[in-house]
């Protein structure tokens, strides 16, 4: 394909990263699970380790010296998430892929301490690994963890990334991507768009330097894969690269095969979860025991009108409280039988967990979510037959 910008992002998930396929004589995506490569020269091993210990993609037919630091199975992928991430627009965004969302998260914290500026602001509420880990000073950090309308005052000449998640885990608030650009003026945004995907918002779209994924959840969208991406631009791509390679935070081939798999389906997927997931939640709003119901879908959750300007959905998400706090959670969870109680997101099967208890119970008390706050991600099954299934947990 010459121009990515022509076609439709649904072609463009099935094509992406497939391209010199037919040239190949192949159909399906190879997989290559060499961990080294045979050197021609060593002139020519030597050009391609400066260029990957530069953090610089290598030209393709160039050798790859160690898969540690470029698998071409692994670039497939990066190339499809990063085409995604930018379809429809002029910029140019590399994707960097990992072992798991964490260690992508990580490698964009390292960047960024490692440019002499360690302090962060972070904007409540993010996934609770995220929160964990900026709150722990283990990368070298200082963090500010503040409201949306405190990030330009709380910005220094110390700053050097401000953190948002848009939706976020696990009340669904939208954050106002290019508001929060603006205030932090300088200083690089990073968005966790794990909840929403490409399909429904492009956070590079609207200023962002850093789009981070666990591609675990809706990319590879089947729960049988665990990886990462961080899609940026080439110069701050070139900064993470080589703390991929020195960490050995690296996605394996096999993996990076699947969640590339993952990516054709993505679009149907995520317009039929999401409207299973507004019958669901307005289902939810229904019911007595239930005190409130997060969904960037329903009447007076998007305030600020980002589905449709922001966002070209509001997803397949969605948080409610009990108002019998943690027993009524509690019991309300045992009695599923066909939706799981399990962490994770973005399959093709619902799952329903308990945020304080689980994904974010290393976050601060102060700052868990509430003790009757249950999260759905809703699958590919029937509306009526969820909506059945979660009617047993009000017995």
């Amino acid at each position: 394909m010459d121009s990515t910008e022509a076609i439709s992002f649904a072609t463009l998930a099935v094509h992406a990263g497939r391209e010199d396929l037919t040239e190949l004589g192949v159909h399906a995506i190879p997989i290559d699970l060499s961990t080294t490569a045979p050197l021609p020269s060593i002139t020519e091993g030597r050009d391609a380790y400066d260029l990957l210990a530069s953090g610089q993609p290598l030209p393709k037919g160039m050798t790859t010296v160690y898969r540690r630091a470029w698998n071409p199975t692994v670039v497939r992928f990066e190339e499809a998430v990063a085409a995604l991430e930018s379809h429809g627009t002029d910029l140019h965004a590399e994707g960097i892929a990992f072992a798991s969302g964490m260690a992508a998260t990580t490698a964009v914290i390292l960047s960024r301490v490692a440019s002499g500026k360690p302090h962060v602001v972070a904007v409540r509420p993010l996934y609770g690994g995220t929160d964990g880990l900026l709150a722990s000073g283990l990368l070298g950090t200082q963090v500010s963890f503040v409201d949306i309308d405190q990030v330009a005052s709380s910005i220094t000449d110390q700053t050097g990334l401000v953190v948002i998640e848009s939706p976020s885990n696990p009340t669904l608030d939208l954050v106002d991507i290019a508001a929060v650009v603006k205030a932090a003026g300088e200083v690089p945004v990073m968005v966790d768009n794990t909840f929403a995907s490409p399909v429904l918002q492009q956070p590079l779209k609207h200023g962002a330097t850093f789009s981070v994924h666990s591609a675990t959840k809706y990319l590879g969208g089947h729960g049988d894969a665990m990886g990462g991406i961080v899609v940026t631009d080439p110069d701050h791509a070139a900064g993470i690269r080589p703390i991929r390679t020195i960490t050995g935070g690296v996605l394996d081939p096999w993996t990076a095969y699947l969640l590339h798999r993952g990516l054709a389906t993505l679009p149907i997927r995520m317009k039929a979860q999401s409207e299973t997931a507004l019958a669901v939640a307005t289902w939810l709003t229904q019911q007595p025991q239930v005190s409130q119901v997060f969904y960037p879908g329903l009447d007076g959750c998007d305030p600020q009108g980002l589905v449709g300007r922001q966002m070209t959905g509001p997803g397949a998400m969605i948080g409610f409280e009990l108002s019998g706090g943690f027993a009524a959670a509690e019991h309300f969870v045992a009695q599923m039988q066909l939706i799981t109680h399990a962490v994770s997101l973005g399959g093709i099967d619902t799952l329903i967990e308990h945020p304080a208890a689980l994904t974010h119970r290393i976050v601060e008390e102060s700052a868990q979510p509430g003790a009757g706050i249950l999260r759905l991600s809703i699958g590919l099954e029937s509306p009526q037959d969820l909506a059945a299934d979660l009617a047993r947990g009000f017995s």
